[in-house]
């Protein structure tokens, strides 16, 4: 039993490793499901915009789901909501395996999208009540780390699988590995219960979302969103033309920002989030730079700089407002994390357009071939150091406005 949750009877510990493991449950549904397409394609004979479609549905359930479960925390409680995300994973994974058609994936990819997003609304808000003060930004972001971190580990088990000859299926079924083990650790459990009176509220929280601090900590997160995800979608295949190795520096990536994010409550005990997520604003912007102008070796450089610097924008982002606007609740979390993922999925037709102009203006220098797609691909990085760099200015005005603020006494 844990000390630092509200009731005697709340197993903070287990409640946080079925967590835990509910997240890695949504690492491995990006990665593996990434890595089967090429066979999920050939087999089902699917052009390459019907995968994008099917792709498409994991990132629109996601938001989805965050949205209404941040609504719904205080009412049906996270424990129905975790119980509706088993039921979604689990349809979802046996969906994909058996469907054998295209609507049938499109079907059950949503259904795990929206499992994810069920994970973000009832874990984050679970951490913020069981956990306080720089012990919730500690599990927080140990919390978080298990995206990248099984990433990661889905990355592997996928290229060891299809190396040694497994089919898509057994892939799929690794998935169902972490779903039974959080639906395990949390059987029987018992949540707990609001620190704040004001954040088991609707009329609390949306009082509290319409503050400034809260609008402009939207329109930090939509920026850090894209910072975090758009370069990683396109890094890839720019950097596969300047001789570096793309899998080894999405491995270097993902790896260090599972581990910063293990260390992620030391580092806001020093820096307190303002100068946390002021620090990885620049780190970021530095990362993006150089990504936008180096190639062969100095790539896993840029790699290092663009890791640590967002390492961190998520977990303190939700961390900041669990903290610093706590009236706002589990709905507050919900829609700072839905911004992000819908700002992400609005800026990629975006930089692809980007990617798209830049090539026309190469092609009009006379570059073809590899050099073309480098000197495209590399002048869009250019364009998207910009969303670091507004960020610097951005949690410049937030450090200082944070150190004028008087603390907001929560009504308990």
């Amino acid at each position: 039993m844990e000390n630092d949750s509200n009731t005697p009877q709340i197993n903070s510990k287990r409640l946080f490793y079925g967590s835990c493991f509910a997240l890695i449950t949504t690492a491995l549904s990006f990665s593996i499901r990434a890595g089967i397409l090429p066979q999920l394609g050939e087999e089902l004979s699917l052009s390459a915009e019907q995968l994008g479609f099917i792709n498409s549905m994991w990132f629109l359930g996601f938001p989805i789901s965050m949205v209404v479960g941040g609504l719904v925390y205080h009412t049906v409680g996270g424990k129905r909501i975790m119980q509706f995300a088993f039921f979604a994973h689990a349809i979802g994974i046996i969906m994909t395996i058996y469907s054998g058609s295209y609507v049938g994936l499109l079907i059950s990819t949503l259904l795990i999208g929206l499992g994810n997003g069920c994970t973000e609304a009832a874990c984050n808000p679970m951490i913020a009540d069981a956990y306080q003060g720089n012990r919730m930004s500690k599990m927080m972001n140990r919390f978080h780390m298990w995206f990248p971190g099984g990433i990661v580990i889905g990355s592997l088990i996928s290229k060891f699988m299809t190396d040694a000859g497994f089919g898509w299926e057994s892939q799929i079924w690794v998935i169902m590995i972490p779903t039974l083990i959080y639906a395990y650790l949390y059987f029987g459990q018992e949540w707990p219960k609001a620190i704040v009176k004001e954040a088991a509220t609707l009329t609390g929280n949306l009082k509290a979302m319409i503050s400034p601090l809260f609008i402009f900590m939207m329109i930090c997160m939509a920026l850090t969103a894209i910072s975090e995800f758009g370069p990683q979608q396109w890094v890839g295949l720019i950097l596969s033309k300047s001789g570096a190795q793309p899998m080894l520096v999405l491995a270097l990536v993902t790896g260090l920002m599972a581990v910063a994010r293990y260390f992620g409550g030391d580092v806001v005990k020093k820096f307190d989030q303002t100068g946390v997520l002021l620090g990885s604003s620049v780190l970021a912007t530095i990362g993006i730079y150089l990504f936008s102008t180096q190639t062969g070796g100095m790539a896993y450089v840029a790699a290092v700089f663009f890791a640590l610097g967002i390492a961190y924008f998520w977990p303190n982002m939700i961390g900041f407002v669990a903290a610093k606007i706590p009236k706002s609740g589990a709905l507050g979390m919900s829609i700072i994390g839905a911004v992000g993922m819908f700002s992400s999925s609005i800026f990629q037709p975006i930089i692809g357009g980007w990617i798209d102009s830049d090539k026309a203006k190469a092609a009009a220098q006379g570059l073809t071939g590899d050099e073309l797609e480098l000197v495209a691909g590399q002048a869009t990085l250019g364009t998207m150091v910009l969303f670091p760099g507004i960020l610097i200015i951005l949690f410049t005005l937030l450090f200082f406005w944070m150190k004028n603020r008087k603390p907001e006494v929560a009504v308990a």
